[in-house]
């Protein structure tokens, strides 16, 4: 039987770890050829090497979803490769924690964190949607799928700009499937509190509140995440546009 993605090509930023990682590795299992992009080069070639290892098609390209120009260039390797892009998974971003911003009220937070956080988690998904539906307009067809948040959908206290940041993701895939549909299709997936290093420092601080906070009493496997970012990708979600999709455990149920 073929796989869900069979002949399909995939662009996923983040692709290095955690979320992105596991996404790449099932896209290839299931018949993508798929470009792994992250700003971490030692990132990208690991799963590169763990997805050609399971006989996979794939290559990697390195570059910051901040920076117009690693765009370009990300995008200029996979048709030049591939000959197309197919679907494109929007994945990388940063929290809080990561610009030093770790337990700070919205008064507290510093203007260079804020900006840091809105730079890579809203605009670089706008600069990555922009070049993406370019060329999937040439082609006719094509399917994009943004990671926003629960944080996109509520609020969380002590990360104010990644909140912000997630709220924009979510308006800014339903503002894009309204325009392209119905040749192209923009979805985006809400992940709940994540099994990965991107939450790290947030357990070590919370995590039995965490916890506590979901109905599941569990973290999501980046697996989880995956298949509902590939069934999105795939055509049996033809129909599917402009929606936010829970993978949260029932948190943002109540």
């Amino acid at each position: 039987m073929a796989g869900m993605l069979e002949g399909k090509v995939a662009l996923i930023t983040g692709g290095g770890r955690g979320i992105g990682r596991q996404t790449a590795l099932l896209f290839a299992r299931e018949g993508a050829r798929v470009v792994v992009a992250d700003l971490s080069a030692d990132g990208a070639k690991e799963t590169v090497g763990l997805i050609e290892k399971a006989g996979g098609q794939t290559t990697s390209v390195i570059g910051d979803v901040a920076k117009p120009d690693d765009i370009t260039a990300m995008m200029d390797r996979t048709v030049e490769i591939y000959g197309r892009l197919d679907c494109a998974f929007n994945n990388a971003g940063v929290n809080g924690a990561m610009v030093g911003q770790a337990g700070k009220r919205t008064g507290e937070w510093s203007e260079e964190g804020f900006d840091k956080v809105i730079q890579i988690n809203l605009k670089g998904v706008w600069l990555c949607m922009r070049a993406e539906l370019q060329q999937m307009v040439r082609q006719g067809h094509g399917s994009i799928v943004n990671t926003a948040s629960v944080a996109g959908l509520t609020g969380f206290r002590y990360s104010s700009g990644y909140v912000a940041s997630k709220h924009g993701v979510v308006g800014l895939t339903k503002t894009a499937a309204l325009e392209y549909a119905p040749e192209i299709r923009v979805n985006c997936v809400v992940p709940g509190h994540t099994d990965t290093d991107f939450i790290r420092d947030t357990m070590t601080r919370r995590g039995p509140e965490i916890l506590a906070s979901v109905p599941f009493g569990e973290l999501a496997k980046p697996d989880d995440i995956a298949e509902m970012v590939c069934w999105l990708s795939s055509d049996r979600a033809r129909y599917v546009s402009g929606a936010a999709f829970n993978v949260d455990g029932a948190l943002t149920a109540g």
